[in-house]
């Protein structure tokens, strides 16, 4: 009975203050590290071949493909996340205090860049579709960057404020050792709900309602008057669907991720404290850590040029000279 006790236990050698671990038959713990450890590598592989071929390849780097990098980027380290998630399998950690808080710290800056990157492609969208004479000169590849930059950097500070107090002393909030739990006082716990979700969320579906006002009125136009158009201004009809094709494409992408991040903060939203405990919210993170993996899989349907570049690099075509110039769309 005292070797059965002490194997249910995440450090057997602290009877005293151990967490015990979660019981689970043992097919279940391996379906869930294969299925965990193969979101995280298709996850990483698939993002990391999109930086690759937005920096790589000059032709790409436009400026909404660099929205685009920085959502690949934030994806990129949610694969990496997703390896912790692995340790939890048994539902202790391992890894002390502070990696605890690095985990949460990492996981909620990257939530926030998320969501910010879908707020700038909607924006890039919708200027793209509402104001199509002016994008060019409002839209430029220097203003995206600078606007990618600020979403990072906006992030960053914004979780330190809001996860301060976990931060100054890792661990206050665990009852035994193997525990890793953080806790966001209410207002802080507000905040960070307006800031990271209702306020940008709100953004990105107005905004993607007035593009699909706008496309379904340049749609009937264009059905209407689609032999006149074509004969005066052939380049701006095709310039009209490459712009509403991304916009769909896009449009996939944000009603996805909007479908993984909900209940993540549906379960935020829950007691008066929001107090999270990584086993309780595993189902929500995988959730949202699928997503990341899905996004790569939506441009290899949608945009021929990221099944070029990935031949490209596959083929190792990409370590030739001037294979930065090559022609990929």
């Amino acid at each position: 009975m005292e070797t059965l006790e002490e194997d249910e236990l995440c450090f057997p050698q602290l009877l005293n203050s151990s967490c015990r671990k979660t019981m689970r038959p043992h097919s279940v713990s391996m379906l869930t590290y294969i299925l965990l450890s193969s979101i995280s590598l298709l996850t990483v592989t698939l993002n990391l071949l999109v930086i690759i071929s937005i920096s790589h390849f000059k032709q790409l780097q436009t400026p909404t493909n660099i929205i685009l990098l920085s959502l690949a980027v934030s994806d990129f380290f949610v694969g990496l996340l997703v390896s912790f998630q692995i340790v939890l399998i048994d539902g202790c950690w391992f890894l002390g205090d502070l990696m605890c808080i690095v985990y949460y710290f990492l996981d909620y800056i990257i939530t926030s860049a998320s969501v910010g990157t879908m707020v700038l492609i909607s924006v890039d969208r919708y200027v793209a579709i509402c104001d199509p004479l002016h994008y060019p000169t409002k839209i430029t590849q220097k203003t995206v960057t600078i606007s990618v930059c600020l979403c990072w950097i906006f992030s960053v500070f914004s979780n330190i404020l809001i996860l301060k107090d976990n931060l100054e002393q890792p661990g206050r909030y665990n009852s035994c050792s193997g525990e890793c739990v953080f806790v966001i006082n209410y207002i802080a716990g507000l905040v960070d709900l307006f800031l990271a979700f209702i306020g940008p969320v709100t953004v990105i579906i107005v905004l993607y309602m007035r593009v699909f006002v706008v496309a379904v009125t340049q749609a009937r136009a264009m059905r209407s008057h689609i032999a006149a158009i074509t004969l005066q201004c052939p380049v701006t009809v095709t310039a009209n669907k490459s712009e509403m094709k991304a916009a769909r494409t896009l449009g996939v992408v944000i009603v996805v991720f909007l479908i993984c991040l909900c209940p993540y903060y549906c379960v935020t939203l829950t007691g008066q404290d929001t107090l999270l405990n990584v086993s309780s919210v595993a189902f929500v993170m995988c959730l949202f850590y699928f997503n990341s993996c899905l996004n790569p899989v939506i441009y290899a349907f949608f945009y021929p040029w990221f099944r070029r570049s990935i031949k490209l690099i596959v083929t190792l075509k990409i370590l030739q000279p001037g294979s930065c110039d090559a022609n990929i769309l």
